[in-house]
């Protein structure tokens, strides 16, 4: 049987998965980085498949879930709330208009600009203590609903969607 680990060796452990967590959110965030310069502004216009949904659609959602992170990990208010209503609250091909690719592209860079900063300067003991959605009591419950949580569910999220994105490059 091994010994219990130490105050240290738990500090150390706790470091190398805030560090496993962000390392894979910037290269998620990296990659949809790579596409969206990469594909031509007709290819991100275009579906992902037939009757699903278009690429402009797609990168709107994930700079409004993006956005959205700030006052759920504690960091401040929303750049661009008004982004819920096109890309969260409603379908894709539901005849709203949407703002300017380029203008999506700024909301991107800027979001995620913001977003490392704020990451990159957060302590290490913050990231295991609860996000906004949840409350004292259900996290006395449920101590895996923390930030780095957020992190790890975004990026999943991420990385979905950039799979989705990536028929864009075919068409």
């Amino acid at each position: 049987m091994t010994p219990p680990s130490t105050h240290n060796e738990t500090l150390a452990t706790r470091k190398i998965f805030i560090k496993m967590a962000i390392s894979a959110w910037d290269t998620y965030n990296s990659r949809v980085d790579e596409l969206i310069n990469k594909i031509t502004d007709e290819q991100l216009m275009g579906d992902t498949s037939p009757g699903r949904n278009s690429g402009i659609y797609l990168l709107g959602h994930l700079v409004a879930v993006s956005d959205g992170m700030f006052p759920i990990l504690g960091l401040g208010k929303r750049l661009y709330p008004e982004l819920d209503r096109i890309f969260l609250n409603t379908p894709d091909h539901s005849g709203q208009d949407f703002p300017s690719i380029n203008i999506l592209k700024s909301y991107w860079i800027t979001v995620n600009e913001k977003l490392s900063t704020h990451i990159s300067r957060m302590p290490d003991e913050e990231w295991f203590q609860r996000h906004t959605n949840v409350s004292a009591a259900d996290f006395a419950n449920e101590p895996h609903r923390n930030k780095l949580n957020i992190i790890i569910n975004r990026t999943n999220h991420t990385s979905y969607h950039l799979g989705q994105m990536a028929y864009l490059e075919k068409k």
